[in-house]
């Protein structure tokens, strides 16, 4: 028969990971919220919901400290209850879900630099192709980029 300390342990600790739960769905949601905030560029929202990621990112950092130190706590009978173990995988699953949310939002980031960069590089060809000018025996040369005159 468990002890009511060990009880209490048990309990505490089935509180501290339904309370994770709660941080990791309220992840997800952010997540989904960076997303759409990442491709319709709004640059000044992003970085708002940016510092809410990051304080919920360090709550769900300070619950995994707690979550440890109980679950070292109990016993091996205890680690083996259905209930908590349900927790945990529900738990992996969410932190699988939020990672993989994060891959899909880094590939929206790399995708939209690389075609502002697309975009940057037709922008100077267009310019270069503006300032060709020909030499004396008629092929084109490309004008310089800010060489200005000299006297």
């Amino acid at each position: 028969m468990l002890s009511l300390p060990m009880i209490n342990l048990m309990s505490e600790l089935k509180k501290a990971i339904t309370s994770q739960h709660k941080f990791l769905l309220e992840l997800q949601q952010i997540l989904e919220t960076e997303l759409h905030l990442i491709s319709s560029r709004d640059a000044e929202s992003l970085i708002n919901m940016l510092k809410t990621k990051e304080a919920l990112l360090d709550s769900v950092q300070q619950q995994d400290a707690v979550i440890a130190e109980l679950y070292a706590n109990t016993s091996q009978d205890q680690k083996e209850d259905q209930e908590l173990v349900t927790l945990f995988n529900q738990a992996k699953e969410m932190v699988a879900q939020c990672q993989f949310r994060t891959q899909i939002n880094q590939t929206a980031v790399e995708q939209g630099q690389l075609r502002l960069e697309h975009l940057r590089n037709l922008l100077i060809e267009s310019r270069a192709k503006e300032s060709m000018t020909y030499d004396k025996s008629g092929r084109t040369q490309g004008g310089g980029l800010g060489g200005g005159t000299s006297a």
